[in-house]
């Protein structure tokens, strides 16, 4: 786990998966509808998107959804495309004063040299439960 500014911290993706197999956190994608539809998703997920589409303009269900999840203190680890909404989510679930927790590198990672996503780490490139519509 890495320290972090504003929310608990930022973990790889398999410490979270391993959490979430445990009953120790919830797994949190914080990433659009569409997103999820198009490009995949983590089977079990809460779907709570952060920002919805079209104009990405801020979810007005995303607070009270953060808090049914994480009510009784339970861990929350968010996932977004490369890791960066996914710390604003977790900023923002952490100001409600729950216990949230960024994955790294995201659903998709870091693009690489052609712009392509998906081969420089990520959620789906470390080999963990996912599956696509």
């Amino acid at each position: 786990m890495q320290p972090a500014t504003g929310y608990a911290g930022d973990i790889s993706p398999e410490q979270a998966w391993a959490w979430v197999q445990s009953g120790e956190a919830e797994l949190v994608d914080v990433r659009t509808d569409a997103e999820r539809a198009w490009v995949g998703f983590v089977p079990g997920a809460h779907a709570l998107a952060w920002k919805q589409w079209p104009g990405m303009a801020m979810n007005p269900g995303f607070d009270a959804g953060m808090q049914a999840l994480g009510a009784g203190g339970k861990k929350l680890v968010l996932l977004c495309r490369s890791g960066v909404r996914s710390i604003a989510a977790a900023q923002r679930a952490t100001e409600l004063g729950l216990l949230a927790y960024n994955i790294l590198e995201g659903f998709e990672g870091d693009p690489n040299e052609q712009a392509h996503r998906g081969l420089k780490g990520g959620w789906r490139f470390r080999g963990l439960p996912w599956q696509q519509n």
